[in-house]
Order: structure tokens, then sequence, then C-alpha cells
């Protein structure tokens, strides 16, 4: 079993920074993580980044990849099943285990899911979750977009360059979480019309996605739906650890210490209030250097 003075677990922005001040601390470190960039790296646009007036998620990210495995730091593209902690904690993957003095955990969020009927058949099938991802296959195609917040907007924005019609869909009479600047965009958008006090009622389609009906008994025929209706933190390994967390978020100090010896939380997954990008690196950053110094003690 190969030994690390510190794992990371995950590879988003808050893992990714950790990682680098962890390799200029000169500490054996190990990043894991199943999605490399994190769910950033599925971000449209990115606008309130320093240094960056406009970037996307994925070349942010890749810049940070890149960044991290120039300092050495070892990243593989597993999922942790398990940790253990003895003398030291134990930590097994899909594929291998490994062990470390110290364990940061910045695994991020979990994209919700509609959880109605034929969700799961439709899956791939005209319903998405990414549409970083999945935008180029509906070329001149009509979508919709189910949620309010930023990521919604921005996906919807993204979509315009490829449907040529798109529906943004949200249970609310308004959208009253997303920044103003996203709200105006969509707004402008001749592309984009929105449906307000209303939910997605019953999926419909042989084979993939045809139509969607609402709750308030209208039909609308889609080659594709968009679900970004918000995430949950993945909070499995920390139950496991018997780490305390606040409505499933893992509750963390100002040195970003968790209530178990030796483990430490950054990013998304915290119960910080604030869940972007730059507070998600300085959080991975006070965790390097709150595990960095209790090593030297």
């Amino acid at each position: 079993m190969k030994a690390y003075d510190l794992i990371i677990i995950g590879t988003g922005p808050a893992g990714l920074t950790a990682a680098i001040y962890a390799a200029r601390y000169n500490l054996k470190t190990l990043v894991i993580g199943k999605l490399l960039g994190g769910t950033a790296g599925e971000a449209y646009k990115i606008c309130n980044f320093p240094s960056y007036t406009e970037t996307t998620g994925f070349e942010l990210m890749t810049k940070m990849i890149n960044q991290v495995k120039k300092l050495g730091v070892e990243i593989k593209s597993e999922e942790v099943l398990n940790i253990e902690k003895n003398s030291d904690f134990n930590v097994k993957t899909n594929k291998k285990e490994y062990s470390a003095k110290k364990i940061i955990i910045a695994a991020g969020l979990k994209r919700r899911k509609l959880n109605i009927e034929r969700e799961k058949e439709f899956a791939g099938k005209g319903i998405n979750y990414c549409a970083t991802c999945d935008a180029g296959f509906y070329k001149d195609k009509i979508v919709g977009i189910v949620g309010g917040g930023n990521s919604a907007l921005t996906s919807a924005l993204l979509l315009t360059e490829f449907a040529k019609k798109v529906y943004i869909i949200y249970r609310k009479p308004k959208f009253f979480r997303a920044e103003p600047a996203w709200v105006k965009d969509v707004e402008k958008n001749k592309k984009i019309t929105c449906i307000f006090n209303a939910n997605i009622a019953k999926l419909n389609g042989k084979g993939r996605l045809e139509s969607v009906k609402l709750d308030n008994e209208k039909e609308l025929k889609l080659d594709g739906l968009f679900v970004e209706i918000g995430s949950v933190p993945g909070i499995g390994l920390a139950e496991k650890l018997k780490i305390k967390t606040d409505q499933n978020f893992i509750k963390v100090d100002k040195k970003q210490r968790t209530n178990i010896s030796g483990v430490f939380a950054a990013g998304d997954i915290t119960d910080n209030p604030l869940k972007q990008i730059i507070t998600a690196c300085g959080e991975g950053a006070v965790a390097a250097n709150t595990a960095y110094n209790e090593l030297g003690k």
C-alpha cells in the first residue's frame, strides 16, 4: 500500500488548489477524483474569477490540472469507496488502496434529479444534466431547461448557440437566486422563452424524450430537456468517518478542520455559505496549510 503525507479527495477547484499548496510545502500528496476539474469544469462561462474577464470552466480547470501536474503531484481518476482511520487513514478506491497521515475531503456536489417517472429511461435519450457536455447534440432543435439559478440561465444561453428554441421552466414566479447580469442576458435573448410557476409533471416519448407535460396542463414538444435544479453535497465518506454535518454540509472551523482529527474539508461540500470557485480555492489553500502545520508539529 503506497503511503502519502496527504490525500485529497476531489479534483475540483478546492482539491486542486490544496494540491498546489501541498506541493509547495513539499508534502507527498495524492489527489483522487472521478471527474477531473469537478463540476466547475462544466461551466459554460466564468466572468467573476480574478485575472479573467471571461473564460470557460474547461479552460480554467485545465490550467489548474496542468499546474498541479507540473508541480509533480499525482492525480488519480478513481472513485473513493471507503476511508478507515487506524494509525493513519486507509483509503480504498475502485482500483487500489492508499494510506495517508492527513485527508482533505473536497468532493463537491452532486446534481439533483427530477425524481419523476421515466427520468432514468430517458437519461441520455433526451434528458441531460450538463449543457456544456451535450449542447452540441441539439443543433436546430427545441430544448427545455428546468431551473432558475445561475447554472440554469447560463446553460440556456449556451444552448441558444445551437438550438433554435429554448424554454426555461421554473417553479417560481420570477428568477430569485440568479445574478441580475445573467437574468438580463436571458431576457434580451429572443431564442429564450421563460415559463414561470410551472413544474415538469410527466415525460413522454417512445424510445427517447418527445415532449413534457407541465403541472399547469401545458404540453411542450421538446427534443431535449436539461435538468439544472441545483446540487447536493456528496457526504457518503463523511458519514463513514462520523464527521459532523449541518444540513448535509460538512462542518468546519476557520482552519477547515472537521471534528475528526486529521480530516479537513474544503469547497462546496463545507457549511461555508458562498459556493463559488474562488471561495473553494481559498478553502483548499487553508486546508493544505493547516495539514502542513499539523504534520510539522
